[in-house]
């Protein structure tokens, strides 16, 4: 009887031992999965938001590092990612200073007047 509750016994320890073996490994695998989705998130981001520079007058002209636009020769800016990634965003103007342009509504650094939407011109 004694050598069947030491068996017994010795089974009970080996299977939790196994189970306490197989948690860790799964915990193991979960915490790599997560690094690798939290890697892969911000890699992806990081794509997502290299800079591009784009003239203010000339939207279409776009590059990957500042200079001069090519058709005006003003200084290219920083463009959102909107911008550069060729999804239209809304425009707003100065009525007085039509050369004031922004992507949000705002006032002119000039007059302090509203900025107003422009309207598509399709």
């Amino acid at each position: 009887m004694k050598s069947f509750i030491a068996v017994l016994a010795a089974l009970i320890v080996l299977s939790f031992s196994t189970m306490s073996q197989e948690i860790k490994s799964h915990k193991h695998h979960i915490d790599s999965t997560k690094v690798e989705k939290t890697t892969l998130h911000k890699q992806h981001k990081k794509a997502a938001t290299v800079d591009k520079y784009t003239c203010v007058m000339h939207p279409e002209v776009i590059s990957d590092k500042p200079g001069k636009c090519p058709k005006c020769k003003m200084g290219l800016v920083k463009g959102e990612a909107k911008k550069t990634m060729g999804i239209k965003s809304d425009v707003y103007t100065c009525p007085m200073h039509s050369d004031v342009k922004s992507d949000k509504p705002g006032k002119c650094p000039t007059c302090k007047m509203n900025l107003v939407k422009e309207k598509d011109n399709k």
